[in-house]
């Protein structure tokens, strides 16, 4: 794929319009071409701005009443003048436009939505794309390790293996416009994918939702932010996410 047929595609291959086949295709040619990653990582940036808890608009709580009674306003005829109806409907029409724009607004999905949806999808690419680890291993003294000088930050990794969590490997991944860990554990058939960088805030509860069908747990502690992700059922996700805390 050349990198016009790549850059052509960026947009629908980010909002996950894009088939199977053509997104491993742009996949690899990322891998080998810095200018179409540098086009893919500027647009990630403009999605997770525009995402911004900040660009949201909260209105005023008569906002609605005030709303409905500029539109009876202007849907009521005067008799006075034949000029007086068109001044209603410019008023109305800006009102409506008003609507519009802020109905947009309050359409885009929360910051937190959009990093979890971004999640979801690296979960889903590294199961299509046969791609869970750039290392492969069940010992935690060797991928630990594996990330040293590919990271500005060394990721705690657990050995699950004897609660029935498997560790399989880690990979480097990128979400949230960064470089992450992807540490990589197997429960029975269900691959899980947790994902960690630094925390830019202290400890934090876990919270857990679902999306595309998969479960995910966040929580934040020792600095850390946790992402895990996997179609296993809430319980064991939860569980796994005990036991990581739990273990020193």
């Amino acid at each position: 794929m050349s990198c016009e047929q790549t850059r052509n595609l960026l947009h629908g291959y980010l909002d996950g319009e894009v088939d199977l086949v053509k997104s491993l295709e742009i996949e690899k040619h990322l891998q080998d071409c810095s200018a179409c990653t540098d086009s893919y990582k500027g647009i990630r940036s403009l999605q997770t701005a525009v995402a911004n808890q900040a660009l949201r608009f909260e209105p005023p709580a008569n906002f609605e009443r005030r709303l409905r009674s500029a539109l009876r306003g202007a849907a009521e005829p005067e008799k006075r003048s034949l000029l007086i109806p068109w001044r209603w409907i410019a008023a109305g029409a800006s009102v409506l436009a008003a609507l519009v724009v802020m109905w947009g607004i309050f359409s885009r999905p929360a910051a937190g939505d959009v990093l979890a949806q971004e999640i979801v999808s690296s979960h889903v690419r590294s199961l299509m794309a046969a791609h869970l680890t750039d290392v492969p291993s069940s010992d935690q003294h060797t991928v630990k390790p594996w990330f040293d000088g590919k990271l500005d930050f060394s990721p705690p990794v657990k050995d699950l293996g004897q609660q029935g969590f498997n560790l399989t490997g880690g990979r480097l991944d990128y979400i949230g416009n960064r470089p992450v860990a992807a540490l990589v554990y197997q429960r029975r058939q269900h691959p899980i994918n947790l994902f960690v960088w630094p925390s830019g805030e202290g400890a934090s509860g876990p919270t857990a939702s679902v999306h595309q069908g998969y479960n995910l747990i966040h929580w934040s502690n020792g600095g850390m932010d946790f992402w895990a992700v996997s179609d296993l059922n809430l319980a064991e996700l939860q569980q796994f996410m005990q036991l990581l805390q739990e273990q020193k």
